[in-house]
Parts: structure tokens; sequence; C-alpha cells
């Protein structure tokens, strides 16, 4: 009896390792293992045959976002420490640990911020998304942050501001974050590196991502003016006994920062006395009685202290 041999010929399928919900897919380390099989049949009666198995490791992709959380941030100079907030996450598919570092020698800025002591750099522990007592200095190479995937930890940059610098002035300071198993160009390869001895590759970010954030110069200054007028009792500017004086104090504020809790102190002068119920802020009449300081900004002000910008008083000479 003759027998035919027929050659089956299997087209390959390729394979594509399925994504999680990890950025960068199946977890790092994971085994994808392969076996195929045929079956047929033999006189009538069916068979099966398995191919080896074939086992393939996920290596692990080194990537880094840094995003900045913190809009413009208003400062006065010459003053700090000042926190901007920034999120760094790690879009790999393996544990990794990052390297942070601040630069603030951006260029394209009025002026640079200066690094606050002892750390510039913390994390913000108490998660108050500003600088504060709670937050944890981070020291290179002690707490270099260790992520797992789409893992993310705060990072606070922290900086003084110099002085003497004009109203609208910016100034940048950049946080950058490193993977430490290494950067580089998309695809480059570090061979055991990786989770678990797997191969590890850097991917898309270069493991390597940097942001700046901007400090904005929002100040102001206080200009006081203060005038006289003299009317004597025969309608002259005398100052002499029965003449009534006017004082004016006129504020001017330039800068773009509000200035709070403004309080004008004005005592009355000696040998004068003070002429009830003359105080006007504003151009409008403000009152002596000390019981309505919420709603009037003049009540008290026999005592001294008041908080108008703008004031007359008029003690009889």
């Amino acid at each position: 009896m003759k027998r035919k041999l027929t050659t089956l010929s299997i087209g390959l399928i390729g394979l594509g390792i399925a994504p999680l919900c990890m950025a960068e897919g199946t977890i790092a380390g994971t085994d994808i293992d392969n076996t195929a099989a045929v079956s047929y049949e033999v006189g009538g009666t069916p068979q099966t045959t398995t191919s080896n198995t074939l086992t393939l490791t996920v290596a692990e992709v080194l990537d880094v976002d840094v995003t900045l959380l913190s809009g413009p941030v208003s400062v006065p100079s010459g003053t700090g420490p000042h926190g901007l907030l920034f999120v760094v996450t790690n879009t790999g598919n393996g544990t990794e640990e990052f390297s942070l570092a601040i630069n603030n020698a951006v260029g394209g800025d009025d002026f640079e911020p200066e690094a606050s002591t002892p750390a510039a750099i913390y994390f913000d522990t108490d998660g108050s998304g500003d600088f504060s007592a709670g937050d944890t200095a981070y020291v290179p190479g002690d707490n270099d942050p260790v992520l797992a995937p789409d893992a993310s930890v705060d990072v606070l940059l922290v900086n003084d501001i110099p002085a003497d610098l004009a109203d609208g002035a910016i100034g940048l300071s950049e946080l950058g974050a490193v993977a430490a198993t290494g950067s580089g160009d998309p695809g480059d390869l570090f061979p055991g590196d990786g989770d678990d001895g797997v191969d590890a590759v850097v991917g898309t970010s270069g493991a390597d991502d940097v942001i700046a954030g901007q400090y904005v110069i929002s100040d102001i200054e206080l200009a006081v003016v203060k005038s006289a007028t003299v009317l004597d009792p025969f309608g002259g500017s005398s100052p002499m006994p029965g003449a009534e004086i006017t004082y004016r104090i006129v504020i001017t504020p330039t800068g773009s920062e509000t200035a709070v809790n403004t309080v004008i102190t004005d005592p009355i002068p000696a040998n004068t006395t003070y002429s009830s119920e003359s105080i006007s802020l504003n151009g409008g009449a403000l009152t002596d009685d000390d019981t309505d300081a919420d709603a009037d900004p003049g009540a008290g002000n026999r005592r001294g202290p008041r908080r108008p910008d703008r004031s007359e008083r008029r003690p009889d000479h």
C-alpha cells in the first residue's frame, strides 16, 4: 500500500505583549510562554503533536514624566522660602529608582531664584501642596524615590527670591528626574539591569524628564505724602490761635501686589485740639464712633491708629 505524505506549512503570527494598566504595558519580568500544537488523523485516528515551549521574558522599559502642578507663583522680591509643586511619575513597566535635581540657570527669564538652604528639594509629605514644616527634605543618594509602575510622588522646589527686582520680573526653576538604572536615547539597552535581572530598555522619555516652574515678582510700595492747609479766623492762611488746619494724607501704591492690614498712624499734634467728626476717606465722611470699626475705618481715630488710605484731620489751632 502506498501512503501519501503531505507537508503542512504554518505561517507565523506576531503576538503583541498585551498592555495592562501600566503606561508601558505588561510588568517587567513577566514570562510570555507559547506552545504550538498540530492535530491530524492517521487512518481515521486523531493525532496531536505539540511543539517545544518558547518563553520570552518582558524587558523593563525605563520612562519617567515630570509634571508641573503650580501655576505662576506671585512673590515679593527679597523674600523666601517659596515652593513650586511638581509630580514625578514612573511611566515605565518596572519598579525604578529616580534621582532628582534642581536647576535655576534655565535661561530666558529675568532673574535666577536662589535655592534655599539647607535643602531646595522636598517631598510634599503632608500633602499641603506648598512648602511647610511637615515636608521631608530630599537627600540625593539617600532617599531617592523608588516608584512602582504608574506610581508618583509630589515634589517641591524651594527657593529664595533675590532683592531689588522689578515688578513683573519672571524667574524659572527647573526640576529634573532621571532613572537610576540608566537613561539615553529611546531604545538604548542595559542588558540584565532591569527588574529581576531582565534587560532594561530606554523608553520614549529617554528615562530623563525635566520641566520648569515660574515665579513672578508681584511687589508693592506705598508712597506717603502729607500736606496741610490753614484757614485763620479772618479768612486768611496764617497759623494763628483759632485757625483751623486741615491735614491731608495721600498714599499712592506702586506695583501689582495688594497691601493688606494697612494702618495709618497720625497723632494729633501738640498745641492743637481735634475737631470732631472731621475725618473723611476718599471724599466720604467718617465717624468718630469707636463701636463701628467694622463698618467705618475711621473709628477710634482719637486713639491714633486707623485704616483709611487717605484721610483728612482738622485740629483747631
